[in-house]
């Protein structure tokens, strides 16, 4: 592998969506979230959600970052999608819970038989693209903490959903190559997508499928190829070019996965950003950028809070996930009593939009949510959020503070713009943007929205994960 020596990557994200976009001041017992927000524009240039915007600052390479539903043209359409997203979350959610049961029960029942479980082979609900350049043309991707593969739509393509962007074409690429079936790469796949590498009628190439729990799927063979992140290059970039690709990837051009894998991102660039990366998320309704740093420097960081660690847990069977120990939770500052805390691992995962707790842990949370934030008109629930109001007569309301605590009293606190998910843009319908889990047994999941205005940083040499407060902003 061989790359040009800028020690790490930094990369903008620029959101758009439905929340309150002010802040309080971090460590208070309550938030302060403004009700009145602006109407988002009508948009009438898709290719304005592509850019190819990049520079340079105290040696790190910027690219930016936009939100998927930047793709939307219409607030009537934005909204279509607002309704459609926590369905479609609650079926990745469905999914992984299902995959991780069968993965444990298939160890109980055999311990010589292991069938790997990685995030990225079920349903996403992705929300941040970037533009990378690979053999020499820009792609446009989703970047995803829950995925293992980097793909794109390739030429020629047996099965391809429209992107505005021209499909890669690996035959004018000049550093593209094939990844020989049986090779190294080829053998991996079982690890990054649970599916192992196929050898078709010609030998030559590795072909691979990943499916996704709603029936979306990419289908096609590895390659290799030079990979340039702003002016950072990466040569023999192992991906996927996909040839029949179908679901609910947007308009972007493939995938990239940051997940653990040896065909993850962060593996294969591992030898120059040492398998450390970090992002912050904005508030969706500012028209501000977050970014995502690929490397160990902390210079460039904006937080405003030291970073608080606390180990990533091991698990053989689940070793795709970014798994914590969640051992408390506080509403308020009133520390929470479960059963559930410590008990089992709760994973952070930037696909999953709305964070997921063990029903004992929930429910605590809500009791006390409801007992602080009291005297406003019930309005009813929405898909899988059951505790929602009207908030139409209000200018701003306070929000008691949620904080999550970990193993090592590493704190997480969400932002203010995390706490509320706005089903009706007039306020007749915010909801509390948490949910239940089916079952005790099954996983937590710290989903995306509850991530906001935090720098999260990644540690996959050293097994830690950090929390921060951080103003998300691209400036």
């Amino acid at each position: 592998m061989a790359f040009w020596p800028s020690p790490f990557v930094f990369l903008a994200i620029v959101l758009i969506s439905s929340s309150g976009n002010n802040v309080a001041g971090y460590g208070d017992a309550k938030q302060l979230l403004p009700l009145r927000r602006p109407q988002p524009a009508w948009r009438d240039d898709t290719q304005s959600f592509f850019s190819r915007k990049s520079r340079t600052q105290n040696a790190a390479t910027e690219l930016e970052m936009k939100h998927i539903d930047h793709c939307s043209r219409s607030i009537w359409e934005l909204d279509q999608r607002l309704e459609k997203c926590l369905v479609a979350d609650d079926v990745r959610v469905k999914s992984i819970q299902t995959h991780i049961k069968s993965i444990l029960y298939s160890q109980t029942e055999s311990p010589k038989t292991q069938i790997p479980l990685t995030s990225g082979v079920k349903l996403q609900t992705l929300n941040y693209v970037v533009t990378v350049t690979l053999g020499g043309r820009n792609v446009t991707m989703i970047v995803d903490t829950g995925s293992e593969l980097t793909w794109v739509q390739c030429l020629p393509c047996k099965l391809c959903y429209t992107q505005p962007e021209p499909l890669f074409n690996p035959v004018i690429s000049p550093s593209y190559q094939s990844v020989l079936c049986n090779s190294q790469a080829c053998n991996t796949l079982q690890l990054a997508t649970g599916n192992s590498g196929m050898c078709g009628n010609n030998a030559e190439t590795c072909n691979y499928f990943v499916t996704y729990g709603d029936g979306s799927y990419t289908h096609g063979e590895l390659g290799r190829d030079r990979l340039l992140l702003g002016s950072t290059q990466v040569d023999s970039f192992v991906f996927g070019c996909g040839r029949n690709n179908k679901g609910l990837f947007g308009a972007a051009s493939g995938l990239i996965g940051l997940g653990r894998s040896d065909l993850s991102l962060v593996s294969q660039t591992s030898d120059l950003f040492g398998g450390v990366f970090s992002y912050c998320l904005p508030d969706t309704d500012a028209a501000t950028s977050g970014s995502l740093i690929l490397g160990d420097d902390s210079s460039v960081y904006k937080n405003f809070t030291p970073v608080s660690y606390t180990r990533l847990m091991m698990n053989p069977f689940l070793n795709s996930f970014y798994i914590l120990n969640l051992t408390g939770t506080s509403i308020g500052g009133v520390s929470l009593e479960s059963p559930g805390f410590g008990t089992s691992g709760i994973f952070i995962d930037s696909g999953t939009v709305i964070t997921r707790f063990p029903p004992s842990i929930y429910q605590a949370i809500k009791f006390e949510f409801l007992e602080q934030f009291s005297g406003y008109p019930p309005a009813p629930s929405f898909s899988i959020l059951d505790t929602c109001f009207n908030l139409s007569a209000y200018e701003e309301v306070n929000i008691p503070t949620l904080k999550m605590i970990f193993e090592g009293d590493s704190e997480m606190t969400v932002d203010v713009s995390g706490m509320f998910y706005f089903v009706k843009r007039d306020a007749s319908q915010v909801c509390l943007a948490l949910a239940s889990l089916a079952y005790e047994s099954e996983i937590g999941i710290i989903g995306n929205y509850q991530q906001r205005n935090t720098r999260v940083i990644y540690d996959t040499k050293q097994m830690k994960l950090g929390f921060a407060r951080e103003l998300c902003s691209y400036s």
